[in-house]
């Protein structure tokens, strides 16, 4: 009998300890709550196991398996790729016949299989050296892109909706017809227009919150199917889930 194996954003099932962190004089409370946060976070672990640069790799994994959005052979643009964890499941599930291109503003190790460049991509050139090393167009935009917090929830909810906003805008001029466009939001209402336009050009348009996002985060992904070209500009607007 042949042993069934778990998916590959799962983590095995079983008990693990508990890691509790003690306040130093030279360490924030704020410091310990989040170094026993890592501690404990399975994903952290797995993510260590698997060969993962950051447990955030399992988010992507998640979304893959749940809406087949990675082919072999695919054309994957990266953007916020640091450290690198999404970039690493992109070269995997294109399996060698694609091209995984990853940017960040961080610099951050090469990724065997992918094309990194460390950019700003909200320099003007960012697109066009995207588009050079693409050599082609995309089947798959992907966008992790977060701004800095300021500690304003306003203002860090219209940082990350204008990153959100210039991904797409990025998007709408590289995806072939039938591409694909994944990009992080955080709950706040403004994402609305962001909204409206997706369904404009795509044809199914869902939100989802994978099991490796953290309960306590506002974040959630807009995904994206289906992106109808020029063309779609004028037809129907698509399904939203």
């Amino acid at each position: 009998m042949t042993e069934k194996k778990p998916p590959t954003g799962s983590l095995p099932s079983g008990r693990s300890l508990t890691v509790r962190v003690k306040t130093r004089a030279k360490r924030s409370i704020s410091s310990a709550r989040w170094l026993e946060r890592q501690l404990n976070d399975p994903y952290v672990a797995e993510a260590k196991k698997r060969g993962y640069r950051s447990r955030a790799a399992f988010k992507l994994l998640q979304l893959d398996e749940k809406y087949h959005l990675l082919k072999p052979g695919s054309r994957v643009v990266d953007l916020g790729a640091a450290p690198g964890g999404w970039t690493q499941v992109a070269v995997e599930r294109v399996k060698g016949r694609g091209y995984v291109v990853g940017l960040d503003i961080l610099d951050f190790e090469p990724v065997p299989g992918a094309t990194t460049i460390v950019m700003d991509f909200l320099d003007p050139t960012a697109p066009d050296r995207l588009k050079e090393a693409m050599g082609g167009p995309a089947d798959v935009v992907l966008s992790d892109m977060a701004a800095p917090t300021t500690g304003h929830p306003k203002t860090d909810h219209l940082r990350i909706m204008h990153l959100a906003e210039v991904a797409y805008a990025f998007a709408q001029e590289v995806l072939a017809p039938g591409g694909v466009f994944v990009c992080k939001l955080f709950q706040g209402g403004a994402e609305r227009t962001l909204l409206d336009q997706l369904k404009r050009d795509f044809t199914t348009v869902r939100h989802a919150k994978p099991p490796a996002s953290r309960a306590d985060s506002s974040e959630t992904y807009v995904v994206a199917t289906g992106f109808r070209g020029e063309a779609g500009s004028a037809e129907d607007a698509g399904q939203e889930e």
